[in-house]
């Protein structure tokens, strides 16, 4: 009972198998009394989220840094030779860094918890043999749930009965196309998610139709939950702390190799030994750069700040950086590239191929014909396409203004569909008003159509087929041609046949339709019946999952800036490639590199190819990570853009996370570095150009800083080795380095960003941040 095991095979159990491994009825479910234990057994069914740092935590990380313990020391060893002045500089210096370091983080933290809907969702379940309604925190193994349209799914559960049911589950699998489901035995032990057709998952909205199931994972048990922990277990530094760290461990050896040199040869020359050590330990406080990470904090916080103007909230101060340096980034498809709102952008009716404007579900957009903009009412077989539209499609698409988001009631496909009639000036209360409804047959996904009867003039009927291709092509009779309608023949077939594979070669979905009109006896109720047999083919919807408007542009700035965009998504590889090719990011003579394909490369094949692939299709959340863990043992940097759960892990592992604020699911933004409040692809490029001018910033600020160290040691060292007294006291070299490094580091902290950073080669510095350049410059 209860069970939950990880690798629990429950799309292979018969319904029977099912029952009495849950210890459950399906027709009456649990008791009460039962399924309180089971919660109390079980816990909530709640995902294991992250919860908020405190301020004085987020504090005390600040001073996490190798650089940091430095010059901790140094204050130490400073005070401890009665300099209170210059050791209380230094620690004032730290605490100034890190009060700046928790404001920035603190912020971030709040702005991402006000961002998480608190509102409460609840489930339809059976207890004692009656449905009730429950917060879907106390929904238990066990369980039964009923799953009507437009209810979101409580956690993962195995289907016993359906009515047409139709799911979302993009958010875990990247497909936006809804997937039905269906009560049948899956023997492969083995399946991955989009497979599984029997199984619903926590997280996932119920579009078409109804059913029920029983539940049979909760919680952190759920695929949800288990991408979750994933996601706790990765550990990824972005790539500035790394280099600190890199940085902080040669300043360590340069100062030590310099310190016993120095106080070596004094002892040789014979000077006194107080007077080295003070010498010596002035020396090293001087060279050790405690203006620099109130500097890094200051130029990491301006680009912050203007990167808070463009609606992105940068998380960790050193993450905006890491953008900069970014050779590839990996994006998702559904939601990042495209908007997640289908729109239909191709209409084949009477032999003639319109294209459709506008952008996802608004109901604004030109009509073309052989690229001229054309008037809609002088094309009566597009006003065909559109009355048949209006009359068969159910669903709409609503605008919510908190959100900034469209929202289906229904499916996505008639949402679509019924844009198109809106585009074209239909209205559907208005002619429904005009033309009532007489019948319908609902899709259902083994018919695969779809049909409406309205009663129009003169006592006839017009009855609207909407379906899969083969279907409607089967059922008509006549084909729409000249404006008239036609004998459907042979030849006629084979052209339109053509026309479908021609536009589902280029990645569009495509929806066919057709039409008829017959009498209606009102005293004969059978004449009342939908018959769809005997039709009239109209044509074809070609639908898209339409690109987001800013992505043409933000890819071309990102290749001027020499990097790399490749789409990872969950989606087929003739859709994938499809998106792919309309955003720029896939060219001919690229690869695509499938998931099966995937699951049979090496670790060498997949990085011999990654140079050479531009599209990862059909993939789960397992193989992304295996792709953005490639690319990061191959040494390039990595940034991931995602929205959906299925994109938190592959989040984490990459050397950036960046998720989107509207549509991202809570897990995402947990997973993330970076978070787009306004879902805007193209703030990524400006992040990248912000990161690459931070990138310099910094190197201008290390060259100065070390320029001054280097000069202090070489006069000290050169007057010794010359038989020189000392040329400057301890106390001197503690105030040369405030005077030097205290000011005039934040002036160049603060200058203003140089131009077309995007469009000059960036060549990232070794990991100790100081390329040979710099160190002779530094000597000279």
């Amino acid at each position: 009972m209860m069970r939950q095991d990880k690798e629990f095979a429950w799309h292979s159990l018969s319904l029977e198998e099912t029952e009495k491994e849950l210890n459950t009825n399906f027709h009456v479910g649990l008791s009460s009394e039962e399924s309180k234990r089971r919660l109390e057994a079980s816990g909530p069914n709640e995902l294991p989220l992250k919860r908020g740092d405190s301020i004085f935590l987020i504090f005390l990380r600040q001073f996490r840094s190798p650089l940091i313990y430095i010059l901790l020391l140094a204050a130490a060893v400073v005070l401890w030779m009665n300099e209170i002045i210059d050791g209380s500089i230094i620690i004032f210096v730290l605490v100034f860094n890190a009060l700046m370091g928790t404001i920035q983080e603190g912020r971030a933290q709040n702005t991402l918890m006000a961002l998480r809907k608190f509102v409460k969702t609840v489930a339809a379940v059976i207890r004692d043999g009656k449905e009730v309604v429950t917060d879907d925190t106390r929904v238990v193994p066990g369980d039964i749930v009923v799953l009507d349209e437009g209810s979101r799914v409580p956690a993962d559960a195995r289907i016993f009965e359906s009515y047409n049911l139709a799911i979302d589950e993009s958010a875990l699998t990247g497909e936006s196309v809804p997937v039905y489901k269906e009560n049948k035995v899956f023997k492969k032990d083995i399946l991955n998610i989009a497979e599984q057709k029997n199984m619903v998952f926590k997280g996932t909205y119920v579009v078409r139709g109804g059913g029920r199931a029983v539940v049979v994972a909760t919680g952190k048990h759920t695929v949800m939950g288990k991408i979750s922990e994933e996601v706790a277990a990765i550990n990824t530094e972005v790539p500035l702390r790394k280099d600190i760290r890199y940085l902080s461990r040669l300043i360590v050896l340069t100062i030590l190799a310099i310190g016993a040199g120095i106080f070596l040869f004094g002892a040789i020359r014979g000077d006194s030994q107080a007077l080295i050590f003070r010498t010596v330990v002035s020396l090293l406080v001087s060279v050790i750069p405690e203006g620099l990470p109130v500097v890094l904090t200051l130029v990491l916080a301006t680009g912050i700040w203007r990167m808070a103007k463009r609606n992105v909230i940068v998380k960790q101060l050193q993450a905006v950086e890491a953008l900069g340096q970014a050779r590839v980034i990996a994006v998702d498809k559904t939601g990042t590239l495209t908007r997640n709102e289908l729109v239909v952008r191709e209409v084949f009716v009477d032999g003639k191929k319109f294209i459709v404007g506008g952008t996802g579900y608004e109901s604004k957009g030109e009509m073309r014909l052989e690229k001229r903009i054309i008037d809609p009412p002088n094309h009566p077989e597009l006003l065909t396409a559109g009355k048949v539209a209006v009359l068969s499609a159910r669903a709409k698409a609503v605008f919510r203004e908190q959100s900034n988001t469209w929202q289906v009631v229904g499916d996505p496909t008639e949402a679509a569909i019924m844009v198109f009639s809106e585009k074209l000036g239909f209205n559907k209360d208005d002619i429904e008003n005009e033309s009532p409804l007489l019948g319908e047959i609902p899709f259902d996904y083994k018919l695969k159509h779809h049909a409406t009867s309205n009663l129009i003039k003169d006592g006839r009927q017009f009855i609207a087929v909407v379906g899969a291709p083969e279907v409607v092509l089967e059922k008509a009779e006549k084909i729409l041609k000249g404006g008239k309608e036609q004998p459907f023949t042979k030849i006629l077939r084979e052209e339109v046949e053509l026309v479908f594979r021609e536009m589902s070669g280029r990645g569009l979905r495509v929806v066919a339709f057709g039409f008829n009109e017959k009498p209606v006896r009102r005293n004969d109720k059978s004449s009342f019946a939908v018959d769809v047999e005997n039709i009239t083919f109209g044509g074809f919807y070609g639908i898209e999952d339409s690109l987001r408007k800013e992505v043409a542009e933000a890819l071309r700035l990102a290749a001027e800036g020499g990097i790399r965009v490749v789409m990872i998504t969950g989606d087929h590889r003739l859709t994938a490639v499809s998106v792919a090719k309309s955003a720029g990011i896939f060219r001919d003579g690229d690869k695509v590199i499938t998931g099966e394909e995937l699951e049979k490369m090496s670790e060498k094949e997949l990085a011999d190819n990654l140079d050479k692939t531009s599209v990862f299709a059909r993939v789960t959340p397992d193989h992304k990570l295996k792709i953005i863990q490639s690319y990061r043992r191959k040494g390039d940097v990595i940034a991931m853009t995602g929205d959906g759960v299925n994109d938190a892990p592959s989040l984490v592992a990459a050397d950036l996370g960046v998720a989107m604020g509207n549509i991202g699911t809570e897990v995402a933004k947990e997973a993330s570095d970076l978070v787009l409040l306004d879902d805007n692809f193209g703030s990524i490029v400006a992040a990248i150009e912000e990161g690459r001018s931070i990138f310099k910033t910094i190197k201008k600020v290390i060259l100065y800083l070390f320029s001054t160290s280097v000069g202090e040691v070489i006069t000290i060292v050169g007057a010794m080795f010359l038989g020189f007294p000392l040329p400057i006291s301890p106390a001197q070299i503690i105030w040369l380095n405030l005077v030097t490094d205290g000011f005039l580091d934040v002036a160049l902290a603060m200058e203003p960003k140089e131009d077309d950073l995007l469009k000059r080669k960036f060549s990232r510095p070794n990991k100790y941040l100081v390329d040979g350049l710099m160190l002779r410059r530094m000597i000279t």
